[in-house]
């Protein structure tokens, strides 16, 4: 498994840049980092259609609706994780990795199964996507906390600016005038 870990991280680069390095931060600004983190998994989930309808993958025929559900939570825990470590994509990479490596230990899979857009008939798919959402749940509670934290710090730099700017022309102004 650590084999695996480390071989794949690297793949990852590509893939984690352009989504949490470049996406998210775009979307989190436009829509908040929940809706942002939310609507990024849905993408990312699209992203990888074309691999339920390719036979050597092993994604063919399964459930992209159940996918979409899955991909949508850990996109959202992904971003909670990108915000939690001020932006660190190593982690993140670490962690798409970990669960590329990972996502079979307890198989999901329909054998036989042949229709895309159908929903999954695996218990242990749809337990998996129940316990993603109730972590994400905790996550997406706490997001606009964050966001909420991190505009009140830009208001503080901002305030901080502006007094700090003040108070040098305050002094200009004394030094200059002799008041």
């Amino acid at each position: 498994m650590e084999a695996g870990l480390l071989l794949s991280t690297p793949i990852q680069v590509g893939e984690e840049t352009g989504w949490r390095g470049y996406a998210l931060p775009r979307l989190a600004e436009r829509m908040g980092l929940a809706w942002g983190s939310v609507l990024l998994g849905v993408i990312w989930a699209v992203w990888h259609l074309p691999l339920f309808f390719m036979p050597v993958t092993d994604v063919f025929g399964q459930s992209l609706p159940t996918y979409v559900i899955q991909v949508t939570a850990l996109s959202v825990a992904m971003g909670w994780l990108y915000a939690h470590t001020n932006g660190s994509l190593l982690l993140i990479m670490l962690m798409h990795a970990s669960i590329n490596n990972t996502k079979d230990v307890v198989p999901s899979l329909v054998q036989g199964a042949a229709n895309p857009w159908a929903l999954s008939t695996s218990p242990v798919s749809w337990l998996t996507a129940g316990l993603l959402w109730l972590c994400v749940g905790f996550f997406l509670v706490r997001m606009p906390r964050l966001e909420a934290v991190a505009r009140v710090r830009a208001l503080t730099v901002q305030n901080g600016d502006r007094a700090s700017h003040k108070r040098s022309h305050e002094t200009t102004d004394t030094a200059t005038h002799g008041h």
